[in-house]
This record gives C-alpha cells, sequence and structure tokens, in this order.
C-alpha cells in the first residue's frame, strides 16, 4: 500500500505515471490515518516551502509524517521538507525528522538559478540499497533553487556553482533533491528500490 501524499503543492501525475510504469499503484491521500498505515509514502513537492508546510498543518499530516516508521521518500521540495528549517522567504520551521537547514544555492552569472535540467550525480553511498544499479556520473532532472545541508545523511552530491547533496537518507526517511519520476531509466531504478526497502 503506497501512499502519495496530497500536499496541496505537488505534481502527482508525474509520480503516478511513474509508479504505474514499474507495476504499482500508489493511493493520493491527504488522510494521515491512511499515511500511518500505508507500507511505503511518498511526499512530493514543487514550489515554496512555507506553502507546503501550512498545507500539510491544514491537513493534519505534519504529525503523521514525524511518527511514522515505515520509509518515506521526499522529491525535490518534498525532500528539502524533512530538514528542520528552510530558509525560503522569511524561514519556515520544517518536518525536522532529518537534522540541518535547507539553504538558497548561490547565483553565480555561469550557472543561473534556479537550478533546471540533466546534471550527474556522484555516489558517495553506493552501499545503500536505495542507490543499488545506479551508476555514479548518472544524469538525473533537477529544477530548485534551494539545497540541503552536507553532512552524514548525504548519499549523493550533484555541483551547481557548489556542490550540494542530491540524495539523503535518515533512518526511515529518504530524499532525493531531483525528480526521479522525470529521469528516464536511473529515475525509475531509484523508485523501484524505494518500493523495495
Amino acid at each position: 500500500m503506497i501512499a502519495l501524499v496530497d500536499s496541496g503543492v505537488a505534481n502527482l501525475a508525474s509520480v503516478l505515471a511513474a509508479l504505474s510504469r514499474l507495476g504499482h499503484s500508489a493511493e493520493v491521500t491527504a488522510n494521515p490515518g491512511f499515511v500511518r498505515r500505508a507500507d511505503r509514502i511518498i511526499l512530493p513537492g514543487v514550489g515554496a516551502a512555507a506553502a507546503a508546510m501550512e498545507q500539510l498543518r491544514k491537513r493534519g499530516l505534519v504529525d503523521a509524517l514525524r511518527v511514522v516508521n515505515q520509509p518515506v521518500l521526499g522529491i525535490c521540495l518534498g525532500m528539502q521538507l524533512l530538514f528542520a528549517r528552510s530558509d525560503e522567504g522569511e524561514g519556515v520551521d520544517c518536518l525536522g525528522v532529518i537534522p540541518g537547514r535547507i539553504k538558497p544555492l548561490k547565483a553565480l552569472r555561469a550557472y543561473p538559478i534556479p537550478h533546471m535540467g540533466w546534471n550527474r550525480i556522484r555516489v558517495d553511498g553506493a552501499g545503500h540499497p536505495l542507490l543499488r544499479g545506479i551508476a555514479d556520473g548518472t544524469f538525473m532532472y533537477f529544477a530548485h533553487s534551494f539545497a540541503a545541508p552536507k553532512g552524514r545523511h548525504a548519499l549523493a552530491f550533484a555541483e551547481h556553482g557548489e556542490q550540494f547533496p542530491a540524495v539523503v537518507a535518515h533512518g526511515n526517511y529518504i530524499g532525493c533533491q531531483f525528480h526521479p519520476e522525470r529521469s528516464g531509466a536511473p529515475g525509475l531504478k531509484l523508485i523501484e528500490n524505494f518500493l523495495g526497502l
């Protein structure tokens, strides 16, 4: 049973399509009880952290997402929401299940913000089952202006003017800064690995 969390700020259709290509279906839900009971939880997100957290609070999903023990996959903004705080806008407290603060990428002439498009990832945590079969140097599709801090939670990195975590894991919480559902076969492989955890 896969719960695809409807945060009100996510492109759910592309994630559903990716799951379908892998032979899986998911329940799009904003029901905290269903989220707690699901075998796997996917938290996608696009847009602003403050708006996403407001929607999660309104739907009663903040506490549910903080206490689950099953694997949770945050995608793009969904990954950033797993951290303690985001500096986006005036700053906002996030789910706090991974320590650290989300900060803006540096705007450099040769590296415009937002960072959009295909970029290679450098795999550091090759032993983690999430990255099984995903080679160092694989291209993934990114679309973001903020990035997670470096730390022991980082399993893979990318560079856009500076190095930043592309994949993170802390206990049962996992995140991808890129969009695996838009990253072709390697992205589908990562989703498949997540579902197999």
